[in-house]
């Protein structure tokens, strides 16, 4: 098959850690023909939907993780599948590549169905679960969320579409920073604010669920780093191996069929404690971290997954 990335830029990625470059590798080695290109080269052109990347190989060396051809222009209809695998913002130029993609449908199998990686996303679609999530408002009001803190005590105020956990804050009730939290956020972005009662159970690590096709394949604990309250491992969050518990896949059982049948393929889920934070649909991570831990080929159980949607 033709497999295109749409990515952030991928001699950046790190090899041992990078989910697109993993999912990228188990193609190849399926035998499919790779195809990179970044969110900015992806353009309507009179009809057809088109990109300006490369056709590349990848490899297992550092610094060096593909090689590259000469750039061309790619009709994405010629190609069998598209991964959507840059990361948020979750902005109006990535809303954009959506629509874009989305004009594929019945061509070209895009993965995560961008339809729905638009209308549900990470901190959204768990709005559908009231009573798998922690006690949640969103709002852009201040009194909402100063309510909200009021009665909930010790909360977690973040962006309503951030990721990888940059603008995450704990506040105790005795914090008096919301106030300057909320105009620092609502002065350079319009977007809504999010807040969680503060779970405990964080210090003990947030375990990040991989489904595959609506199936849970395996998890790793993110535990944070001293002094910090983001599990993050972009931000020093250390995984390490943890196995499934019962509340886990109670979890995955009532989310997984809506995650298959909105054509999510890829999909990581935080759980801390016992309770559903995030379903991440944009550019989950963690496939090699899980690779590792458990031995299991989690990179060629999505591609088994997407061969057979396509077949």
């Amino acid at each position: 098959m033709k497999i295109a990335f749409q990515m952030d830029p991928i001699m950046g990625v790190n090899i041992n850690a990078d989910s697109s470059f993993r999912l990228a590798e188990e193609a190849q080695a399926r035998g499919h023909e790779l195809f990179y290109y970044g969110p900015d080269q992806l353009a309507y052109e009179e009809g057809r939907i088109t990109a300006r990347g490369h056709w590349m190989t990848v490899q297992r060396v550092p610094g060096a993780p593909a090689v590259l051809g000469e750039r061309v222009s790619l009709d994405l209809a010629e190609v069998d599948v598209i991964w959507l695998r840059q990361d948020p913002p979750f902005d109006m130029h990535y809303i954009t590549t959506t629509h874009l993609l989305d004009r594929l449908k019945g061509q070209t199998l895009v993965v995560n169905d961008p339809f729905w990686v638009r209308n549900a996303p990470e901190k959204l679609l768990v709005l559908d679960f009231p009573d798998l999530t922690p006690p949640t408002a969103i709002a852009r009001d201040l009194e909402v969320l100063r309510a909200f803190r009021a009665k909930h005590g010790d909360v977690i105020v973040k962006p309503l579409y951030g990721n990888g956990g940059a603008g995450v804050f704990k506040l105790n009730t005795a914090d008096g920073n919301l106030s300057s939290l909320y105009e620092m956020f609502t002065g350079f972005s319009r977007e809504p604010l999010i807040v969680q009662k503060y779970l405990p159970a964080v210090t003990k690590g947030d375990k990040r669920v991989i489904l595959v096709d609506g199936e849970p394949v395996g998890a790793i604990n993110r535990v944070p780093a001293e002094g910090e309250v983001r599990s993050n491992m972009h931000v020093g969050g250390r995984p390490e191996k943890v196995a499934l518990t019962a509340r886990d896949l109670e979890i995955c059982a009532r989310i997984g069929p809506v995650l298959k049948e909105k054509g999510q393929v890829f999909v990581g889920i935080d759980v801390i404690g016992d309770w559903l934070t995030e379903i991440n649909v944009t550019s989950p991570t963690g496939i090699q971290e899980l690779e590792r831990f458990d031995g299991i080929n989690v990179a060629a159980k999505v591609w088994k997954a997407i061969e057979a949607r396509l077949a």
